[in-house]
């Protein structure tokens, strides 16, 4: 079920918010719970099955750990055990054919691939499984003896198949003491509204036309049209997932929970360094916390520093999917970080501001195109149009059209790239107007989030573009 879906909207999220604030607290959790796995299980009902398994693995996993936290080698084969369980899930069904793959290219073999079909979200709910048992072995969150509440925290619906990934010692506490307001509510509205509009006014319009460009042939794109899909892509991927993740979030807060921001405008950064703090927030901490720092971190010899910043990286491509594309996407980026933090980010930041940036997005672009590209050598071709070599012209009749044909999106999708809706809203939050022109300052906002809505309802209701490029990984 997707967030920016008709049944999500008018049958799902209604019936849960409505049981939700009539029942008593000590219901709350299990109407979540249910719900969540109902959320889940809506598409493939077959798949829930995995992931109860990964609760209850990780619920003993996390009794066994705490018990024997006192003697440390127990504890640590436990852990290791833990590990081991759930990398072997999500190895199982997500890599499993691109071993086969390579083994057969290798070997000049000919096994038969095997009919594995990924359930969605896998890679969030598994590393969410593995961050509570880990937290519980290093003291960073509370021991859930109740099964279900450890089922509601891997399971819990707004952030279960796309993220943002909540670290357990983050919610550890508000899984059995949050508090609900009319506040935060009326804040989890705004924000979902905002992530809504995000991901159907913005990330759709600008993926029809990163799609059309991606599905023409690389000998009938001229370079501005190759530009004009990357920029596009560039666009469609940030909209698509942060606006997923304000709609978890502004979820969150409805029922009381508070998850940490998974975006900060990551296409205003001046280094990939900074890019790498702005974007998929959750993810960079997760692999710094959980691999990063054991291995090391920067605390070592520049070989080791060198090691653990391509292994981290290596995992974050491999994470995001089984081809080498990703793990091309994930080693470009790993040898960026190191040749930004040991040869040049001192230089990177004397330049003038605009190159700083013109520097950040042209990389970042490159990486989206082997991020996108379905093989390395049809990335290549694509680069080698965008810098003009390979024979196309400058621009062409089909140039023109895309030009003129989707430049409001385009250039909405520039704008909002910008942090310019908190700069305004904040802008106006800290002048007093007195209670009326405040009340009036509050009914307009309203009103205009009353209108993004129903244009989203509107696109939602005429379209049948909807896809969400993160239930992938």
């Amino acid at each position: 079920m997707l967030f920016s879906s008709l049944v999500f909207l008018f049958v799902f999220l209604p019936s849960v918010i409505t049981l939700y604030y009539i029942s008593g607290k000590k219901l709350r959790n299990l109407i979540l719970l249910v719900f969540s796995l109902f959320f889940y299980a809506y598409g493939e009902p077959k798949y829930l099955l995995i992931m109860i398994v990964s609760i209850i693995a990780n619920y003993l996993m996390g009794l066994l750990v705490d018990k024997y936290r006192n003697e440390e080698m127990k504890a640590k084969i436990l852990l290791a055990i833990a590990v081991i369980i759930n990398l072997s899930v999500i190895g199982y069904y997500k890599y499993t054919n691109f071993l086969i793959q390579n083994i057969n290219m290798i070997f000049n073999t000919s096994y038969p691939f095997m009919k594995i079909v990924m359930p969605i979200g896998i890679s969030f709910f598994t590393f969410q499984g593995l961050s509570y048992v880990i937290d519980i072995y290093r003291g960073h969150g509370k021991l859930q003896k109740n099964p279900l509440n450890v089922a509601l925290y891997i399971s819990l619906f707004p952030q279960l198949i796309a993220g943002p990934i909540v670290r357990y010692e983050t919610v550890a506490e508000q899984i059995n003491n949050r508090h609900e307001s009319l506040e935060g509510f009326s804040y989890g509205i705004e924000r979902f509204i905002i992530g809504l509009s995000k991901k159907i006014l913005i990330a759709n319009s600008v993926g029809l036309i990163a799609d059309e460009v991606f599905g023409t042939q690389i000998s009938d794109l001229s370079v501005i049209l190759a530009w004009i899909g990357i920029l596009a892509y560039t666009a469609q991927i940030y909209f698509d997932f942060s606006g997923y993740s304000d709609m978890a979030i502004g979820l969150g807060r409805m029922f009381g929970f508070e998850f940490l921001e998974n975006f900060n405008y990551p296409y205003i950064s001046k280094s990939i360094t900074e890019f790498w703090r702005r974007w998929h927030i959750s993810l960079s901490s997760w692999f710094r916390d959980y691999v990063y720092i054991p291995l090391g971190g920067n605390r070592v010899s520049n070989y080791k520093f060198f090691r653990n910043i391509l292994v981290v990286w290596f995992l974050t491509g491999l994470w995001h999917g089984a081809a080498w594309n990703f793990i091309a996407w994930g080693l470009y980026y790993g040898l960026l970080l190191i040749i930004e933090k040991v040869f040049i980010g001192k230089y990177i930041q004397k330049i003038w501001r605009p190159f700083q940036h013109i520097y950040t997005m042209f990389f970042v672009m490159l990486g989206w195109l082997l991020f996108r590209s379905e093989t390395l050598s049809y990335a290549i071709q694509y680069f080698y149009v965008m810098i003009g070599i390979g024979g196309q012209s400058l621009l062409d009749s089909t140039t023109y059209y895309y030009l003129f044909e989707y430049k409001t999106e385009l250039l909405v999708a520039f704008f909002a790239s910008f942090p310019l809706y908190p700069l305004i809203k904040n802008k106006i939050e800290d002048i007093s107007f007195g209670w009326v022109k405040n009340f009036i300052a509050y009914f307009a906002r309203s009103l205009v989030l009353i209108g993004l809505l129903l244009a989203c309802v509107m696109y939602l209701i005429n379209s049948t573009f909807n896809p969400f490029i993160y239930f992938r990984f």
